[in-house]
């Protein structure tokens, strides 16, 4: 089922009018099943202690260890029970407003493919591994479906303000790429992160990236990497926090001031931030 890229600009032939497409499960080749029981043991084994219990909690409820690549409508009717979510497939990268609007009915577009045995450690475009291991077990949090509900009307509302730049710093720094603080620790609950085993050790342990507390505007002023480990990463106290901030904040002023400064570059600190871990850079300065 593997294909070289999934990025389109228009539905393919087949695909239904809001981009979605059947999985194919009885497509999957033994090889493919193989890959992912690769990719979810490594990671099985790993996450416990560094991932959030919320993720921990999901993981177990949708039955994800069964094993093999899930089938969508059976893991949609595990998830529709607990949250109302459910999970679509999509042939790649669809348009922003085709994903607001799944998001914002509770539909996750998740992509069908998954990645080779030589790409275990890294795949830039999302592949059902990411998509299902990453995304979906955070969707059986109440409060976590909560916000991506309310992220999905927000990005649909972003578009009528050519914000979307912003927004998607928010997503990136939250939904992939977050951490968040349970009793005393931090914890990692971002799709990026649960779903790579490098950077599962990485974003906990090492010294180079900054831990700044989550603030809306400074986390929608950063600017992010797309290829490599980040820099900073930004704690929640808890979800409910990052909910209330979601739900509260009147998006449109904060886009108008938003326009008038500067983007905040990857790792710099401010003055003003909540650092929990100031970090070295020495992995960035390593690859530079």
């Amino acid at each position: 089922m593997a294909e070289d890229t999934h990025v389109l600009d228009r539905p393919p032939p087949g695909a239904a009018a809001d981009w979605t497409i059947p999985q194919g499960w009885d497509a999957y080749t033994p090889e493919e099943h193989a890959t992912w029981d690769t990719l979810f043991a490594r990671q099985r084994k790993l996450l416990p202690g560094r991932a959030s219990a919320a993720y921990l909690r999901g993981l177990d409820a949708l039955k994800l260890s069964e094993g093999g690549i899930p089938d969508f409508e059976e893991l949609s009717e595990r998830l529709g029970k607990l949250t109302g979510w459910q999970v679509v497939a999509v042939p790649g990268l669809v348009p922003d407003e085709v994903f607001f609007d799944h998001m914002a009915n509770r539909r996750f577009v998740a992509g069908s493919f998954i990645r080779r045995p030589d790409q275990l450690d890294y795949l830039q475009e999302p592949d059902v591994f990411h998509d299902v291991f990453g995304h979906v077990p955070m969707l059986a949090d109440p409060v976590f479906a909560d916000y991506l509900e309310a992220y999905g009307k927000g990005g649909q509302r972003a578009m009528q303000h050519d914000a979307l730049k912003w927004l998607g710093r928010l997503y990136w720094y939250t939904v992939e790429f977050g951490l968040i603080r349970e009793d005393g620790d931090l914890r990692i609950y971002g799709s990026g992160i649960v779903s790579s085993f490098a950077e599962t050790r990485f974003a906990l342990d090492d010294a180079s990236p900054n831990r700044i507390g989550f603030d809306l505007a400074r986390v929608m002023r950063t600017e992010y990497r797309i290829d490599d480990f980040q820099q900073n990463y930004f704690v929640v106290p808890d979800f409910d926090e990052l909910l209330r901030v979601t739900v509260e904040t009147d998006f449109a002023p904060l886009y108008e001031r938003l326009k008038q400064l500067p983007d905040i570059p990857v790792a710099e600190v401010l003055p003003e931030d909540h650092v929990i871990t100031a970090g070295t850079q020495a992995y960035a300065k390593r690859r530079t």
